[in-house]
């Protein structure tokens, strides 16, 4: 009893002596902690309302208006929802580690403890984490980069190299696309190594329509005159952006002759332009009686029955060699 005794008359005594250091020890971390708390708060305020706005296009938002006309409302919202969703989501992510790491050394000076090492060991450990998920940290950083850039987004037809198809969801590790057999692919961003967007600006409708051999200068003329009365009707007139311009004879074969025009269009309607038109001038065609290609179907040979073979004359003596044998 008289040991404990003296530990706790030890601690009081000590308890005594340092108790101002110790309040002001623990208001400084209190702050610190408010500070933080207080400044992650703000932070993230501040990028909610950079990236969703009031009700009005968020300023991080802007280029993506320009850059999907075409879009309908509901896909062109759902595609600023989730690219402002990720953005927002990889901001507030940094703002928060870096908040929170900063206070957590700023507490640890507040116990004397020597932050050096730890930093150190922080880099080490950061640098083998960085080599054991190279490929998952690849994978984030293209996915940052594609957001910040909006190289696509949801509703735009891409071709990743991989697939091509039009873009379901963003992510920050993988891109969801759907092709045109409905098959739903999902590639990883840092496997994706160039893009091709057929969304963004516009497209340009390349119609190649055949004919047999006759009249090009005929053939062109109602080309033109029917393209230039399609693109003027509904529903064309408001997908095209301008004229079509008659590019002349694209192929000649022994089939016939093709013809190539190029529409310039809004992105994403360039195949149901082609389609389109292709079905008015096939049509304007054959009011005009100009034959389609004629198609060679090479000649059906059948094959000749097989003549039996000649019988084979026997040799001579051949018979009486036999019938004396057959005596003897």
């Amino acid at each position: 009893m008289t040991g404990q005794g003296t530990n706790v008359v030890r601690a009081a005594s000590w308890f005594a002596d340092n108790w101002p250091v110790l309040v002001a020890g623990a208001i400084q971390i209190a702050i610190i902690l408010a500070i933080a708390v207080v400044v992650r708060l703000v932070v993230h305020r501040m990028i909610d309302k950079f990236t969703q706005g009031n009700g009005e296009m968020p300023p991080l938002l802007k280029p993506l208006k320009e850059r999907a006309p075409q879009l309908p409302a509901p896909q062109r919202s759902e595609r600023r929802r989730q690219r402002a969703k990720t953005i927002g989501s990889v901001l507030k992510s940094v703002t928060t580690l870096l908040t929170a790491g900063i206070a957590f050394l700023m507490i640890l000076q507040q116990f004397r403890i020597d932050i050096t090492p730890i930093i150190a060991s922080a880099g080490v450990l950061g640098v083998a984490i960085g080599f054991g998920a190279q490929s998952l940290v690849r994978d984030f950083l293209s996915g940052i980069f594609m957001m910040l850039e909006d190289q696509y987004g949801v509703g735009d037809v891409i071709d990743a190299g991989q697939a091509t198809g039009t873009v379901e969801s963003v992510g920050l590790r993988v891109t969801t696309l759907r092709d045109v057999n409905g098959t739903v692919w999902y590639v990883r961003n840092g496997e994706i190594v160039r893009i091709g967007n057929s969304s963004q600006g516009f497209a340009v409708a390349v119609v190649d329509v055949p004919f047999g051999h006759g009249s090009v200068d005929q053939a062109l003329t109602i080309l033109g005159e029917t393209a230039e009365a399609a693109v003027a009707e509904t529903p064309l007139a408001d997908d095209v952006m301008d004229a079509p311009q008659v590019l002349g004879v694209e192929k000649v074969t022994s089939e016939g002759i093709t013809l190539r025009m190029t529409v310039k269009v809004r992105p994403g309607r360039q195949w149901a332009t082609q389609r389109a038109l292709r079905a008015r001038i096939m049509g304007a065609f054959v009011a005009a009686g100009i034959e389609p290609p004629f198609v060679r179907t090479p000649p059906k040979i059948e094959d000749e029955p097989k003549k039996p073979a000649p019988a084979r004359p026997r040799p001579t003596g051949f018979d009486d060699a036999k019938s004396s044998d057959q005596d003897g």
